[in-house]
C-alpha cells in the first residue's frame, strides 16, 4: 500500500542535543581509513583556521539518520521498515562538525513517491548547533520495497 502523500512537508521535532566528542571524531576517522590531521589533531585542525577538531563530513549520518527514525517510527506513516534500504544519502554544509559542538536536528519528509510498487521516501534534516547556527543539511532517500508476489 503506498505511503499517504499528506505526509510530505510535515516537520518532526528537534531531537535532543548531540555532543560532538573529539574521540568519537577519531574513532569515526579510523573506521573510515581517513588519516586527515584535522580530524585527530587539535594543533593541525588549528593550522587550517578551525577552532578544534573537525569531523569528517559523513560523520553526521550517525546523527541525522537516528533523527529521520522519528519519521520511520511514526505510526501514523505506516512504513514497514523491514523492507526498507538505504537509497542515498546527500549533505550540504555551512560549517564543518567541531569537537564540542552540541548539534539537534529538525526532520522533515520533503517528498512520498511511489515507483513500481516501491514507496520512496525523502527525508530532509536540518542540523544546528546549540547557538542555532546553521551546520549542514542531510538529505536521506529511504526505498520501502514493494511486497514480493505470492
Amino acid at each position: 500500500m503506498a505511503l499517504d502523500q499528506s505526509f510530505v512537508g510535515r516537520t518532526y521535532p528537534p531531537t535532543a542535543a548531540y555532543e560532538v566528542g573529539r574521540e568519537k571524531i577519531r574513532e569515526f576517522a579510523e573506521a573510515i581509513g581517513d588519516a586527515n590531521p584535522a580530524y585527530v589533531d587539535q594543533e593541525a585542525a588549528k593550522a587550517l583556521g578551525h577552532p578544534d577538531v573537525i569531523a569528517p563530513p559523513t560523520f553526521v549520518f550517525a546523527i541525522t539518520f537516528k533523527a529521520a527514525g522519528q519519521v520511520v517510527e511514526d505510526p501514523q506513516l505506516g512504513l514497514d521498515y523491514s523492507r526498507v534500504v538505504h537509497g542515498d544519502q546527500k549533505f550540504v554544509y555551512t560549517r564543518p562538525v567541531r569537537a564540542g559542538d552540541r548539534l539537534s536536528v529538525t526532520t522533515t519528509i520533503e517528498a512520498i513517491k511511489s515507483l513500481a510498487g516501491n514507496d520512496i521516501l525523502d527525508i530532509r534534516g536540518e542540523v544546528q548547533d546549540e547557538t542555532g547556527e546553521h551546520v549542514v543539511t542531510a538529505w536521506t532517500k529511504l526505498v520501502s520495497r514493494a511486497p514480493e508476489e505470492a
